[in-house]
């Protein structure tokens, strides 16, 4: 069921849905949480979409809300409203609230957003395309627990992976994080049937991809060796290889769908490491709402060594001895330093 709302406010659109509800026989609300969308017209049916195949999972009430731009002065001016409600089969399993601001509403949509948001229900915002610097102090952004962006959308994509990390809020995360859920599970159970210590790391993967960067961090920031990120065609993420004191493992996806686990003394294994959808990738998220601490400490581990063909090795972690002689050794007058060097150059 679909209804198309003019000039409206955020209170005929409320009362709207309880209308559709009961028309359909539905009068209970059975969602367990309100997704909000900022995207544009060109990509609102794409999100829309992905939102509505993840409802399946995680009922929600979806709210995608499109700030339209006003050519002329005068229209900037202006301030409407437009609205589609759907409910039933038109909106998955929860409830479809399509917002278009117009003119001076466009850099308020919080006002007209916060009245339609389930009471008592988490609420997650998520930026398909052109994500604000900073999510968390977003007037949107602030309204949510959790908050999804993607940077493989940017247009610089690795530039936009260091944005993350300097604005990181708990509650943030990202879709080029969610990607690589499934090498990072595979990778740890591999190194849970082979047990030994890893010495060094190769990360493979296609340019600009910020997957690929954010695993070689996370492998970095976990494992505490130095991994190398070296290019490929793709797609995507082609190739992980671990060196160990008992041989090397490997994993390898040359097609993007299938791939191959190698390890010393055991038998290639296939495995499926398929890309999956933006969907799958929303449901994925919608499962947690608490914050990612994995993510925050991967994201904000070297970022300032991305860059192709680079290396991201673990900074070593000093011990309390060792900070406690830096902090003596900066605090000696410098008369006293004197000999020691004189005496070092004979």
């Amino acid at each position: 069921m679909k209804i198309d709302l003019t000039e409206t406010t955020s209170s005929k659109i409320n009362q709207a849905l309880v209308s559709a509800r009961r028309a359909i026989g539905t009068p209970a609300i059975g969602m367990v949480l309100t997704l909000v969308i900022v995207t544009d017209e060109e990509n609102a049916y794409d999100a829309l979409k992905s939102a509505g195949d993840a409802s399946r999972e995680h009922p929600s009430r979806i709210i995608a809300v499109i700030k339209r731009v006003s050519r002329s002065p005068r229209a900037r001016r202006d301030a409407r409203l437009d609205a589609e409600v759907r409910v039933g089969s038109d909106a998955g399993t929860g409830e479809t609230v399509v917002l278009r601001l117009h003119g001076e509403l466009a850099n308020h949509a919080q006002s007209v957003v916060l009245p339609l948001l389930l009471p008592d229900a988490p609420v997650v915002v998520w930026w398909p395309e052109d994500a604000p610097a900073d999510p968390a102090n977003d007037p949107l952004g602030a309204l949510a627990q959790r908050r999804i962006t993607d940077t493989y959308s940017a247009e610089l994509p690795l530039d936009e992976l260091a944005v993350r990390a300097e604005t990181y809020s708990p509650g943030d995360t990202d879709l080029a994080w969610t990607r690589i859920t499934p090498w990072r599970s595979m990778l740890a159970a591999a190194l849970d049937q082979q047990p030994a210590e890893v010495i060094a790391a190769t990360v493979e993967g296609e340019s600009d991809n910020p997957s690929c960067e954010l695993l070689a961090m996370w492998l970095a920031d976990r494992l505490g060796v130095p991994v190398e990120r070296t290019l490929s065609q793709g797609p995507g993420l082609t190739a992980v290889r671990m060196e160990t004191k008992n041989g090397v493992i490997v994993l390898d996806r040359a097609d993007g769908g299938l791939a191959t686990l190698s390890m010393q003394n055991q038998p290639d294994r296939a495995v499926a490491l398929k890309r999956r959808d933006t969907s799958e990738l929303l449901a994925e998220e919608l499962r947690r709402l608490d914050p990612d601490n994995t993510y925050a400490s991967a994201v904000k581990f070297g970022v300032d060594k991305l860059h192709a063909g680079g290396e991201v090795t673990a900074k070593p972690v000093d011990s309390a001895a060792d900070k406690a002689d830096r902090a003596a050794e900066a605090k000696a007058p410098a008369a006293k330093k004197a000999p020691a060097k004189k005496a070092a150059s004979k």
